[in-house]
Parts: C-alpha cells; structure tokens; sequence
C-alpha cells in the first residue's frame, strides 16, 4: 500500500533499488518462508492444550491440534474469532476487509499457509500498483510522479483479494476446522503457571486447566498487564514486551455517490501514516468506497472528538478542502470504523518485527517453563507481516510447544 512510503524511503535511491535483494522481509523474504510447516508434521501428545486468542496465530495452531487429534479449547474474549481481520458485505457490492486488507508478502505464501504444495495459487489477486497517488499537507495537493509510484510497487509488491477477503480466506482455510472448539466471551484475566497443571481465569469468573498454554492475543494487551501472570513474567520478558512498537490507530470507510478521488492521497503526518485510499481499486464494482487509514500522532486529534460522527464530519471537511466541496456533495451518510487503537482485546494495529531488535524478538518467543509459550504477527521468524506472519508463527509456536 502507498501508505507512507513516500516517508520511510525517502532516502532510498536508485543504488538502494539494486540492493534491494538485501531487504529480506515481506514480499521480499521468499525464501525465509519454510517449505514444510507444523501442517505436514504428526503429532501425539496426551495433555490438554489451551490456547488463548482466536486471531490468526491462534487459528492456525488449533488446526494443527485439531488435525492431530489432541485436546485442546481456544478462549476468545470477544464474540467473534478473526481477531483484526474482519469483513463486511453490506456496505458495497464487494466485499471489504474491515481489518487486514493488503497481502504483503509474495503470494505463493498463501499455498503454504493453507498447506496446499507448489507455486500456483487459487485466488485471484490484485497487484497493488497505484496508478493516480497524490500527496497533501494541509495546504498543498501533489500529483506523486509514476516513477516514484513504479519505484514503491517495484521495492515492495503487494497485493489485494480481487473477489473475497483476508477473512474469507481465514475462514474456508482454517477457522472452519476449529470454530467449534472456541469459547466465546471469555476474556483472560490471569495465568496461573506455579503448579503441575496451569489454571488460567477468564473475566467471568470460570477457571480452565490445561498442561500448557499458548498465548496469541495482541502485543498491546500483553502491553497493558491486563492478563496476570503467576509468578509474574521476567523483568527481560516485560521489557522486550514494552519495546515493541505498537501504534493507535483507525480504519474509516466511508461511501460516496461518484468517485472524486485518486487511488491515494498520502497524508503528512510526524508519526505513524496517514493515507485516503480507494479500496475498490481495479475491483469489480459499481460501489465508491473511500478509506482513510491513520495510525500513530495523527489519531490524537481524531480521538479528541469522543464520537464516529465527529470523526466522519472531519475526514470530509479535510476532503472537501482538497476538492472543493465533492465529498459533501457525494457522501451517501454511510460509513465504518474499525478502531484498532481503542478496542480493549487489541490496543493497536499492527507490528512490523523487522524493524525491532532481534534480541528482543529472541525474548518474546521464548517459552515459560516449558509451560506458556507465545504466537502473533510480532512472533514471526520468517519476516513476513500482517496475517501471513500471524499465521506462520501459529504454526511455528504449536510445533515448539508439542516437541518442546
């Protein structure tokens, strides 16, 4: 996605695109992807398994319990399982990913994900390569050149599901081999590890045993000590745990009666991204769609204004200063947020492991007592981002915590 690419690669140059074999993360990291993951192995083992989460990492680790015959019971604190990939068919004649939309790593990933061998994949993808991006800071809008745009696609290729979803795809490929064994409505409050068997407590007062135990809820809940941890997580744990980046943020989508707009307008902002983009590009539809992604400072003065409304009322001011007044004209009054930043199962979007300290990576992947072990998009070894790396280090963790 354009996002800010323009920002973290500003001092790229030409030398830097013919070194970009050097970059060995996301699309790029192809060949860190494993050949053979916890799918093609065979398990035995007679205790009970409890894993905690029902995003992609979680998901992905039941699968494989799930296929290998062993125990197991996933507790989600929500009423739903997806974690932030989420979607919705209302809004348009197209389906929309609400949380996780872009495919960043090279595709062949998604055969590996769903276990399926060799380089051509079944679903129909949309090479994510802006054609028309412009740039706003407040007061000046800028046509972003094509070389500048043939540059981004060309350092990191992404792409978008033409037809379906993140969550579709979640869900015909893993979730529907384990949505059964998912205990709703049950928020972790604590995890009692100092006996033989590990108690964990839920927010309604229930208590599960388990001989061991896989967490695989975001970095900002682990972030806010929401969960307790008896006896208390390593002073070297809670440090590498606080050191991950993990920003605030919000997805708004919002529909309009004609298409006013480029495929991206990139956003200045001091941290984070800020980024107007079509989600319907090169999809097909009938439907205007319009998002606005804003992650880090600039969601200070978004939150400041306590509502959804006041938040919409401000995007299409801003929208209306950059093309005289369209988007009041065209905006239907129908609209979605997705807000990642305030929700209190995930306090934040999204992590990019490669760009935090590999000791620190060490750390949070290391198991307790051979008895709590951990998985997410930040656990991932392979350099992947996004549902990708969720899932792979799903796969990875349940492998550690069976052979371990």
């Amino acid at each position: 996605m354009y996002l800010k690419k323009a920002r973290l690669f500003l001092s790229v140059t030409l030398l830097g695109l013919s070194l970009a074999g050097c970059f060995n993360w996301s699309a790029r990291a192809t060949n860190k992807v494993p050949k053979t993951t916890a799918l093609d192995k065979t398990y035995k083992y007679d205790g009970k398994v409890i894993i905690i989460g029902a995003g992609a990492a979680g998901l992905a680790a039941a699968k494989v319990l799930q296929l290998n015959g062993i125990d197991y019971e996933i507790l989600e604190a929500t009423e739903r399982y997806g974690g932030r990939i989420k979607k919705d068919s209302l809004l348009a004649d197209f389906p929309i990913d609400v949380g996780a939309e872009w495919i960043h790593s090279n595709p062949v990933v998604l055969n590996i994900l769903k276990g399926k061998k060799g380089n051509e994949i079944d679903e129909e993808l949309i090479p994510y390569h802006l054609e028309d991006a412009y740039s706003w800071n407040g007061l000046e809008y800028e046509k972003v050149s094509k070389s500048k745009l043939d540059f981004d696609y060309n350092f990191m290729p992404e792409s978008k599901f033409k037809k379906s979803t993140w969550y579709d795809y979640i869900e015909k490929n893993i979730a529907n081999k384990v949505k059964h064994k998912i205990k709703f409505s049950s928020a972790v409050t604590e995890i009692d590890y100092s006996k033989n068997k590990v108690i964990i407590t839920t927010e309604n007062g229930k208590s599960h045993k388990a001989d061991k135990v896989l967490v695989t809820v975001s970095i900002g809940v682990l972030k806010s000590n929401k969960i307790k941890f008896i006896p208390e997580l390593s002073q070297e744990k809670k440090e590498s745990i606080e050191s991950v980046s993990f920003l605030p943020g919000f997805k708004l989508i919002m529909k309009f009666d004609e298409k006013f707009y480029p495929d991206a307008i990139n956003c200045n902002t001091t941290s984070g991204e800020k980024v107007y983009y079509d989600i319907a590009f090169k999809k097909e539809t009938k439907t205007n769609i319009l998002g606005l992604l804003v992650t880090g400072n600039s969601t200070k003065k978004y939150y400041a204004y306590k509502t959804e409304e006041k938040i919409v009322e401000s995007a299409i001011t801003e929208l209306d200063a950059i093309f005289n007044g369209k988007a009041s004209e065209s905006f239907s009054g129908e609209y979605i947020i997705e807000n990642w930043g305030q929700h209190n199962f995930t306090m934040g979007t999204w992590t990019q492991a490669f760009q935090e300290k590999n000791r620190n990576l060490k750390i949070l992947n290391q198991p307790i007592n051979k008895k709590i072990y951990f998985a997410g998009e930040i656990n991932d070894i392979y350099n992947q981002m996004g549902v990708p790396g969720a899932v792979l280090s799903g796969f990875n963790s349940i492998d550690k915590l069976m052979t371990d």
